[in-house]
């Protein structure tokens, strides 16, 4: 779905590109104001106390944590970042930082959330919610410095699978570095430089989502107003036809096993049974059975 196709041909609202080329020039004019009338100062990192809503979050982080693993189940069938958003390649462009999207910016992956369902009802409780998808960083990933495009909001990890040396396992803002520790949030503005490592030999696991900064009004009216036009960009209409693209491939496909049958104990060698081998190994054992019982009653 391109941005320059007619409405005819693309039925979502795309920005033209000069509009939205002025669009981002309002946004970065826009900035030194939601910084002065921020309800939660300017900082980089955030003290969670100022969200009451963390806590409720971070409770459900074992039962996120369980269906992460699930989706973890097939890595290999997960996309990198820089394949659903495109602008990301500009600091990664290896499969080292995949994602599971839930929602961003209009658009819902909702056969994702149905599967996700402790993790979708923990978002319902965040305020001003915009961006939410599981950050599956590899053993050995690094994120170079970069900013991100707008302080109208902030953005929060909370933390599912952290590796054993997580001294080693970092994001730096502003010069402020965060170690994640299993099941507790950070909160921070990414429009300040910062960068992340994962020096270690396992793999980190965030839930990242972004929400509405809170502000005065009516600083609070404009940053809505401008959060409300972001989905038309030409940008997030892109990514927004990569993950569908993505998301209608990885359901029509059925997830091959992930561990060979034969590695465990006392397992049989064979493909995985699906329902319908099920079903037709058993009327074999009903038939063998039965004709051992007739066998048995003839002999006798």
């Amino acid at each position: 779905m391109s941005a320059t196709r007619s409405p005819a041909q693309n039925p979502n609202r795309t920005l033209p590109r000069w509009l939205a080329r002025f669009f981002f020039r309002c946004v970065e004019a826009a900035q030194r104001s939601i910084a002065r009338h921020s309800l939660v100062g300017d900082k980089p990192i955030f003290d969670n106390a100022q969200f009451p809503w963390v806590d409720a979050i971070e409770a459900q982080g074992p039962a996120i944590a369980r269906e992460l693993e699930a989706v973890l189940a097939n890595p290999g069938r997960l996309p990198a970042f820089h394949e659903i958003s495109p602008d990301v390649a500009t600091i990664t462009q290896d499969h080292q930082w995949q994602t599971f999207v839930f929602l961003g910016y209009g658009m819902r992956a909702e056969r994702n959330l149905a599967r996700c369902p402790a993790t979708a009802k923990a978002l319902e409780d965040i305020p001003g919610l915009r961006t939410a998808f599981f950050s599956i960083l590899s053993p050995g990933k690094k994120i170079p410095p970069h900013r991100g495009p707008y302080n109208g909001v902030l953005r929060l990890h909370l933390a599912l699978k952290v590796p054993r040396e997580r001294e080693k396992c970092w994001i730096e803002v502003d010069g402020q570095r965060y170690v994640w520790q299993a099941n507790r949030a950070v909160i921070f503005d990414d429009a300040y430089e910062h960068q992340v490592h994962n020096d270690t030999d396992e793999t980190r696991v965030v839930l990242f989502v972004d929400f509405e900064r809170p502000c005065k009004a009516p600083i609070s009216w404009l940053n809505k107003l401008l959060l409300s036009f972001a989905p038309l960009t030409p940008e997030l209409q892109q990514a927004k036809a990569n993950h569908e693209k993505w998301e209608r491939d990885y359901y029509a496909t059925p997830a091959a096993p992930t561990v060979p049958a034969s590695s465990h104990p006392g397992a049989r060698e064979g493909p995985e049974e699906t329902p319908g081998d099920t079903t037709a190994a058993a009327a074999t054992t009903s038939a063998r059975h039965a004709e051992t019982v007739s066998g048995e009653r003839a002999h006798s």
